[in-house]
């Protein structure tokens, strides 16, 4: 039998012929290999993607529980600034009474600089007329100056909310 597989191989097919069907084999076989590394590699590489998506949704996760946990807190935090506040206002009537709004006035000269220091402005040079009685009872001194401290606390636990928050999601990023 194996005399007949090769005298037909050797009239079917010339020798050079061989050489050249073995080369291609050899080629084939290791274009093959090297297919089978590149899929091989394309597997690492998408799991590399599916481990670092993964480690982005957990992330992104924890980002959210920082967030709700710190807008819940200041949130309260906050309100509760404004409601102590607001209790405060109500009692300036006890601390300055209408008596006390008759007796104590308020100068033109106070208000000037009381308006410059909000405007972020010099009030200028002073004069004669900032002497003169402004006309505001200071009971409404103390009520503005209360809801305007009420406002600054509020503003001083968002800016340490912020702070605390920025530090929480970085550690979380970390």
């Amino acid at each position: 039998m194996k005399a007949i597989l090769s005298r037909v191989s050797e009239i079917v097919l010339p020798p050079w012929s061989r050489w050249l069907i073995a080369a291609a084999a050899g080629v084939t076989l290791y274009m093959l290999g090297l297919l089978h590394g590149e899929r091989l590699a394309g597997q690492r590489h998408a799991d590399y993607i599916m481990a670092q998506a993964a480690h982005t949704s957990s992330i992104a996760q924890a980002q959210v529980r920082v967030v709700m946990k710190t807008e819940i807190e200041y949130r309260d935090r906050i309100q509760k600034v404004y409601i102590k506040g607001a209790e405060i206002e109500k009692l300036v009537p006890v601390y300055v009474t209408r008596d006390d709004d008759s007796r104590f006035g308020v100068n033109a000269g106070f208000v000037r600089s009381y308006n410059a220091a909000w405007a972020g402005e010099p009030a200028g040079p002073a004069d004669e007329s900032d002497r003169d009685a402004a006309g505001v009872p200071l009971s409404e001194v103390a009520e503005v100056d209360t809801h305007n401290a009420t406002a600054c606390r509020a503003w001083r636990e968002l800016a340490i909310g912020l702070r605390e928050h920025y530090e929480r999601l970085k550690a979380v990023t970390q």
